[in-house]
């Protein structure tokens, strides 16, 4: 981005922009961006709306922002709330607070401590979470490594090494177990090497499958090897 030539907008309290070419976009108060927006850096500590499209190099939330179109980022950090309406596509997304997607995502790494809602498909090359998520297409990764605090869910979910597994036993997670069950339900999973735990699916695929505790599997279809846990249901295997 040229940058040398544009200047900064900054709200501090109740204000509007028609949008445009910024260096720094800061809304600290309660801010609405008109139009689309292009900066280098924006930070939301407030509450900021942004009613059409957003380029960014750096984006940071720790208030509250809402963007009506999309949004296309190098790297976004959501410590407080947001909610894109249309599709997000950014290089690095960590996901501390909330946040919630109607459309689809496409990063090269996801990393989630928070909670995070997709309408459509979740596409990236490293996608770990230690929290909660709900996707209403395919997540697809190269590397899948999720450890569950609470429910999560995806249509189907593909990758080369999927690892499924409840989050370890902590004070405060076991006040909140009956509320919060570490579960993943998914229509397919489908991958290279796949590990699950606390798992309900209807069709597990894969070269190296391990089934482990609390999970409840209608098929699993297997090219080298499976094995299963005593305490998970699988209905039906085949090697294939």
């Amino acid at each position: 981005m040229d940058t040398n030539s544009r200047g900064d907008l900054v709200i501090n309290g109740f204000g509007a922009s028609n949008g445009g070419q910024f260096r720094l976009v800061t809304l600290n108060g309660r801010g609405t961006v008109n139009s689309d927006l292009e900066c280098m850096e924006f930070d939301c500590n407030g509450s900021g709306v942004i009613k059409g499209n957003m380029i960014s190099e750096r984006a940071k939330v720790n208030g509250h922002a809402r963007f009506k179109e999309n949004l296309e980022s190098q790297r976004l950090t959501i410590d407080g709330s947001v909610s894109i309406e249309k599709n997000l596509l950014v290089e690095k997304l960590k996901v501390s607070g909330r946040g919630s997607v109607g459309g689809r995502v496409k990063c090269e790494e996801i990393i989630i401590h928070g909670s995070l809602t997709v309408g459509e498909d979740c596409e990236a090359e490293f996608f770990t979470a230690e929290s909660q998520f709900t996707i209403g297409g395919l997540l697809n990764a190269d590397h899948i490594d999720i450890k569950m605090f609470g429910e999560c869910k995806a249509k189907e979910i593909g990758g080369q090494t999927i690892s499924v597994k409840a989050k370890g036993s902590s004070f405060v997670g076991n006040l909140l177990k009956p509320f919060f069950k570490p579960q993943l339900e998914a229509e397919l999973i489908e991958g290279d090497k796949i590990e699950l735990q606390n798992t309900i699916a209807k069709i597990v695929r894969g070269n190296q499958v391990s089934i482990g505790p609390n999970c409840q599997i209608g098929l699993v279809e297997y090219t080298e090897e499976f094995s299963m846990d005593k305490k998970a249901i699988v209905s039906e295997n085949r090697k294939v």
